[in-house]
């Protein structure tokens, strides 16, 4: 197991770097100077060029790439052109927050859709079955910003039972430890404040738990109802076992592999598509990071941004491939 880690490891290394290369040349071919839209429509040539001289963005294009290349080996994200800070230091209370939020997404679509899914294939094609898959298609189907606008009017405006925007109360804020509230809340003994940041969660949570639930419904379904023909559960219910648990100990562990997998994919394009989400609910997330750093073609923000997101979605497949050692003993990677 362990080599079979190193060696995945080390195939992140041509990966990611040929992630850089790919993203510094998509953002070099953005329309636009990020010195003109740094010093505005009305600032001169001169100290436009000047501005180019310094972020260096007067170098060929494989010169910058190499320079950026060179610091991010030793661990320099850069800075931001916009506000001058270091990326490595702003950029992290932004993937705190998608964090958070993308986590809280999960939970709910790992608990509701497996449970959704296993109930059908239980009881396959019976009320609940179709359902359950007519809510699913629904989901796949339904746009992300209609179903969170709708969640802000009937929730927020009209029921006034959740807030609509932003991750804290603007009265109450939260003193971050991590940046992650639910975790800084705790740690501070604050409660009262806890309460608040779930509430704050639970309207932009759904609405981006939608479409993750509905697939892992489907495939859970799909991979249950396949298991259930097997001879051994067949086996344990002669038995005289109960029904829950020949479902929940025999057969859910067997069809686990591909849901895991998608539970997986799917983890990983909420951290990198939250940005819809994010922006209706104004969750400072860092989808809205890189997209505010696209409007300014800040060129170390979108880079660094980017690689995060591609590291963390790699790391979270490499994750699952260990977790199917674990979860089925037959499958060995050594």
């Amino acid at each position: 197991m362990l080599h079979y880690i190193g060696k995945r490891l080390l195939q992140l290394i041509p990966v990611l770097l040929g992630m850089t290369f790919v993203v510094f040349m998509i953002i070099r071919a953005i329309p636009g100077d990020p010195a003109q839209v740094i010093l505005g429509q009305l600032a001169s040539k001169e100290a436009i060029e000047a501005l180019r001289f310094k972020l260096g963005l007067d170098n060929p294009w494989y010169v910058q790439y190499f320079d950026y290349l060179a610091a991010l080996l030793k661990g320099d994200l850069g800075e931001s052109m916009r506000t001058v800070q270091p990326v490595s230091e702003e950029i992290w209370p932004y993937l705190a927050a998608t964090f958070e939020l993308a986590l809280f997404a999960i939970i709910i679509a790992v608990i509701i859709g497996v449970n959704a899914g296993i109930i059908s294939a239980w009881f396959q094609n019976s009320w609940f079955d179709y359902f359950a898959m007519i809510i699913a298609l629904i989901g796949v189907s339904m746009p992300i910003f209609w179903l969170g606008l709708m969640e802000q009017w009937f929730f927020g405006i009209e029921l006034q039972w959740f807030p609509t925007s932003g991750r804290e109360e603007v009265r109450n804020p939260v003193s971050a430890v991590t940046n992650l509230y639910v975790l800084d809340t705790i740690l501070n003994g604050r409660f009262d404040q806890l309460a608040q940041v779930l509430k704050h969660l639970v309207l932009p949570g759904i609405a981006l738990a939608t479409i993750p639930m509905a697939i892992i419904a489907r495939m859970t379904r799909s991979s249950m109802l396949e298991v259930m023909r097997a001879d051994y559960v067949r086996t344990a219910r002669a038995k005289g076992q109960k029904m829950f648990w020949v479902v929940y100990k025999h057969a859910l562990k067997n069809a686990i592999i591909p849901v895991l997998t998608v539970i997986g994919l799917q983890t990983g394009m909420l951290l990198g598509g939250a940005i819809l989400t994010e922006t209706i609910f104004s969750w400072p997330g860092i989808g809205r990071y890189i997209y505010e750093a696209i409007q300014f073609r800040d060129y170390p923000v979108i880079q660094s941004g980017i690689l995060i997101v591609a590291f963390i979605f790699v790391m979270i497949n490499l994750i699952v491939d260990i977790l199917y050692g674990l979860i089925d003993p037959r499958i060995k990677y050594d």
